[in-house]
């Protein structure tokens, strides 16, 4: 071996062994598996043919994740997809999805901000601001508290608080969320609940279409404490909202890496989906650490409601057409 070769070998050598020491042994599978994504998720699909997932989990993030933005969006677009868009309880992704953009030609990749205790105790409509300020204009919406809502908080029965979005005392919309609605009036982009109880909702949605908001969104109305009855999802789509129906809670549950939930049937869902597929779309939610890959459960999820009978115009309606407006993307 030359003096060159046994530079480059023992400094690859030493950079691994560094690595090693440095990086906690779980942190080494996820990077392992990173570099393995899921065959399926990989290969084109026609049933996946234009499909917009607005609403998925991916790394970085501060809690673990089954895919990276970067290696996900190349997942989407191999598999058909026209569209995603990420969402971070805790960061900005709208930053990141300018890179991906620059990394991917042609990658129709969209961000989101989620209004939690980074952004400060109250919602923070100048985050929201800079959000929709931010290079690309690829904000596409911001989220009411999710982790971080006072109802979520209320519900676990934490001692913090919570940020609220009403005002206890008089029920209305709070300024500084009216505010927020403002910005996203004036970017075009959506309005949405995140994890506001459904009452909550229904008033957000109110107040949001009275500011002039047009893309307003009721986050996961079928998804564990956000699961709204089929009258109050009315109400919210008389306002001028559309729903969100998330698969994932087909997915959780007994036997899967997210036992502390109750699954919900084939059945509820697809009842969830048939309320008004003109004025509602579905995500997936998608991203843990211990669930399937956000491409496979859009598979699945497809396949549900081709299985019990849906027409494929609804269908279109759900998982392209709607998402891909709410996004801002045109036929």
């Amino acid at each position: 071996m030359d003096r060159r070769n046994f530079i480059k070998t023992t400094a690859a050598a030493g950079g691994a062994l560094i690595a090693s020491a440095a990086v906690p042994a779980r942190a080494i599978d996820m990077m392992a598996r990173q570099d393995s994504p899921q065959d399926n998720a990989k290969k084109a699909d026609p049933l996946l043919s234009g499909v917009c997932d607005i609403h998925l989990h991916a790394r970085p993030d501060s809690r673990e994740r089954s895919v990276d933005e970067l290696g996900f969006m190349r997942d989407a677009m191999q598999a058909g997809y026209r569209a995603v868009m990420f969402k971070s309880n805790d960061f900005s992704c709208h930053d990141r999805a300018y890179l991906i953009r620059q990394a991917i030609p042609g990658a129709e990749c969209f961000g989101s901000l989620c209004m939690n205790r980074p952004h400060g105790d109250r919602v923070n409509a100048y985050a929201a601001r800079k959000a929709v300020e931010t290079s690309g204009g690829l904000c596409r919406c911001i989220w009411m508290p999710t982790l971080d809502a006072a109802y979520q908080c209320r519900s676990e029965r934490r001692a913090e608080q919570g940020i609220p979005v009403i005002d206890s005392a008089t029920g209305r919309v709070l300024p500084e969320v009216v505010s927020v609605m403002e910005v996203c009036a004036e970017a075009g982009i959506i309005f949405a609940t995140g994890h506001s109880a459904p009452d909550e909702s229904l008033a957000l949605v109110r107040k949001a279409r009275e500011v002039g908001v047009e893309r307003v969104v009721v986050t996961h109305a079928n998804s564990s404490i956000w699961t709204m009855t089929h009258d109050r999802i009315r109400q919210c789509i008389d306002a001028g909202a559309y729903i969100e129906y998330c698969f994932l809670p087909c997915l959780w549950g007994e036997g899967s890496g997210m036992p502390q939930y109750k699954r919900q049937t084939a059945d509820e869902f697809r009842a969830f989906a048939a309320i008004d597929p003109s004025r509602s779309f579905i995500s997936t939610d998608l991203g843990q650490a211990t669930m399937p890959h956000p491409v496979e459960g859009m598979r699945q999820c497809i396949r549900m409601l081709l299985g019990g009978g849906m027409a494929q115009a609804d269908i279109d309606l759900l998982v392209r057409r709607n998402p891909a407006w709410l996004i801002g993307l045109t036929e």
